[in-house]
């Protein structure tokens, strides 16, 4: 499990007071409202910033960091990523999910059966679809619906799933 979860991609500087735009990776953009501090890196190196400052114009977040004093310092932030660790993530209702939480799960059928790893959560307006690779290379799109998704343990790495009469056929 990740100890740390993406809220946000720093795409441009705005202004010259060292703010940067950012396109929100969450579902709730309102939600650096409630922060004070976050990482801002990537992957392998995170550095803690403190939120001054933030503002909304249309798709995007403008975050002014107390560390970033000009817009020299912003532009270094280009292409980097926002985080928040555990403690500072949102609280999820029961059923839902981090998918950063769901990739790499183990998916098989409620007799055991082996259908793959997920692999990646398509975002719909409806409803998520989960792609899941078989060991064929194959890719199986399967609806994130209760009555599809069964069990999901995020702990023990796997997800059982009741599958839709005649989804199976379509890749064979």
């Amino acid at each position: 499990m990740n100890e740390y979860l993406q809220v946000g991609k720093i795409v441009n500087t705005h202004g010259i007071r060292g703010e940067v735009k950012v396109i929100p990776l969450t579902d709730d953009p309102r939600r650096y409202d409630d922060l004070k501090e976050v990482f801002v890196g990537t992957d392998n190196k995170k550095d803690i910033f403190n939120i001054e400052n933030v503002k909304y114009f249309k798709n995007t977040v403008i975050i002014k960091f107390k560390e970033s004093v000009d817009m020299n310092y912003a532009e270094k932030l280009k292409e980097m990523f926002i985080y928040v660790d555990r403690k500072n993530a949102v609280k999820l209702p029961e059923g839902r999910y981090f998918i950063c939480d769901l990739i790499d799960l183990e998916v098989f059928e409620l007799d055991g059966n082996r259908l793959g790893v997920l692999k990646d959560v398509i975002q719909t307006g409806s409803n998520d679809v989960y792609v899941v690779k078989t060991a064929e290379n194959k890719e199986i799109l399967i609806p994130a619906l209760k009555s599809v998704i069964k069990e999901v343990s995020i702990e023990d790495r796997f997800m059982k799933v009741e599958l839709p009469d005649g989804l199976l056929d379509i890749y064979r």
